[in-house]
């Protein structure tokens, strides 16, 4: 609970009011309509920008957002109501899962000049398919990954074991000419395949949706810039259905303050989200994951570092 200033006043949940020069209570009884202010500070807000900040650089990029989110939970916690924290987890994933939307619209929508485009109506079930395996396995086992897997450890484990595959997956790509530079060429039976290592990171925090979906797809043929692109697409169902899913389950309850940090947090979001495919997408045409494979090494040695001194 944040410290009161002097002059500040907010009524306790007994419905004192309660001042903040000396902490005294009164016993004067909360207006009605008044509603207990929570520890909803200048801090607190300030970090819900930062988790915005994380969530739209680390969706894209093959470092895992979830397990980046556990660990800022972990280490830099808001002082928020479990509630409102799982509807803030769920709304900046979905102001991410907009900036796919945008930025790709020219290749997602399928309605060119009055007409349907079959080529993307093909890609549209190809996503779907891909979505399959992730959507079965969400629905029939979600609760019981979240409960066993999400915490520190699992995240560096994780973190350092998709490191060492995509190192290992780097090194064979090392000279050969891939096979598929545009998602047109992705078929049926590749998009299954790819949605079946997807499914991997619904199971795992700290594996990354994006990276398991790269790994699939550098192993299958494809070239960097395509893979991640497919990632991404892949991201706007099986994201988007995920989190409307949990939205629908949650009691949805939050004060005007909270509401208003949590829009800056998901435009914060959104607009990182919109840079880091831009650059992403730009990097990897000419570079390897290798760079991100060592980081996610690094991040995960951190952890377990700390989890052995604590």
């Amino acid at each position: 609970m944040c410290e009161l200033l002097p002059g500040d006043f907010r009524y306790n949940e007994c419905g004192m009011k309660q001042t903040g020069a000396s902490n005294t209570i009164y016993n004067s009884q909360k207006p009605q309509g008044a509603e207990v202010i929570g520890p909803m500070d200048l801090w607190e807000i300030l970090k819900l920008i930062l988790y915005g900040l994380v969530e739209g650089i680390t969706e894209w990029l093959p470092v895992s957002s979830t397990g980046h989110l556990i660990l800022l939970e972990k280490f830099l916690p808001l002082q928020l109501s479990p509630e409102f924290l799982a509807l803030f987890r769920i709304v900046i994933q979905l102001a991410a899962i907009l900036a796919v939307v945008i930025y790709f619209w020219p290749q997602l929508w399928p309605i060119k000049r009055q007409t349907w485009d079959l080529d993307i109506l093909s890609l549209w079930g190809k996503i779907l398919l891909a979505c399959v395996p992730a959507g079965i396995v969400g629905l029939c086992l979600d609760e019981f990954f979240e409960k066993y897997f999400y915490n520190p450890l699992s995240v560096a484990l994780a973190l350092i074991l998709v490191a060492l595959v995509f190192l290992l997956v780097e090194s064979r790509q090392t000279g050969q000419t891939p096979r598929i530079v545009h998602h047109r060429q992705i078929t049926w039976q590749i998009a299954l395949l790819i949605g079946c290592f997807q499914m991997l990171a619904g199971v795992f925090p700290g594996v990354s949706r994006s990276g398991a979906c790269i790994i699939g797809g550098l192993i299958l043929g494809l070239s960097r810039p395509a893979a991640s692109e497919f990632s991404f697409y892949l991201a706007i169902p099986v994201m988007a259905g995920a989190s409307l899913l949990k939205l629908l389950r949650l009691p949805v309850s939050a004060s005007s303050m909270e509401l208003l940090a949590l829009a800056l947090a998901c435009l914060v979001a959104f607009a990182t989200s919109l840079l880091t495919i831009k650059y992403f997408l730009a990097y990897v045409r000419s570079h390897s994951f290798r760079g991100f494979a060592y980081y996610r090494i690094a991040l995960g040695l951190v952890i377990l570092l700390f989890l052995a001194l604590t």
